[in-house]
């Protein structure tokens, strides 16, 4: 397998911290860390719970985010990759972290990935998705300033809802102009996201 994680200076340094982490608290960091995983929006810990660790594994409010952040990444990458234990180990290994730290992020991926796959497969990243569409097709056979015209438009309802579940409808009219237009960028869109997944 490729190389998961770049050494960057900012990498380097996160490894050494962790790697200097008092062990005994270790697991139940990862742990949480973990069971918060899917959660966009959300922090691992709370402010309070920051203090306490930074008390606990005395870091300093920076370098505890750069520990939270990096421990986050690894294992969003170990998710990405549907990494095995064995695999993200290695990884691990390769960018300096050491082999107690690397033993119980490993025991823990093992413990919790199917867990975490799932729960991230059913995240959505974006805060609205489309929910339905309503269409129909009219007709506007005069206007004020002409008589006799023929201008066939679609009109579109979208139902777009948000983590919330509330429902916002947004209303489009397209021309035949335009309506071809948007097809054509679907299309795009469509031959881009068969190429990523093909």
């Amino acid at each position: 397998m490729a190389l998961m994680f770049v050494e960057t200076p900012s990498l380097k340094r996160a490894v050494s911290l962790i790697n200097n982490l008092a062990p005994a608290k270790f697991p139940l960091l990862i742990q949480r860390v973990l069971q918060k995983l899917h959660l966009t929006n959300e922090r691992s810990f709370t402010e309070d719970e920051e203090e306490k660790l930074q008390a606990v594994f005395e870091v300093d409010g920076r370098d505890l985010k750069l520990v939270l952040e990096t421990i986050t990444f690894f294992l969003q990458q170990a998710a990405y990759h549907l990494c095995k234990p064995s695999v993200l180990g290695q990884q691990l290994q390769n960018v300096g972290l050491s082999e107690e730290k690397t033993s119980v992020v490993t025991k823990a991926w093992q413990a919790s990935a199917q867990a975490v796959v799932e729960r991230l497969r059913g995240t959505s990243f974006y805060p609205k998705q489309l929910d339905d569409v309503n269409w129909r097709l009219n007709l506007q056979m005069a206007q004020a300033s002409k008589s006799r015209m023929k201008q066939p438009n679609a009109m579109f309802e979208f139902d777009i809802s948000s983590g919330s579940k509330s429902v916002e409808k947004v209303q489009m009219e397209f021309t035949h102009e335009e309506l071809y237009d948007f097809y054509q960028q679907l299309e795009t869109i469509q031959g881009q996201l068969d190429a990523l997944s093909g």
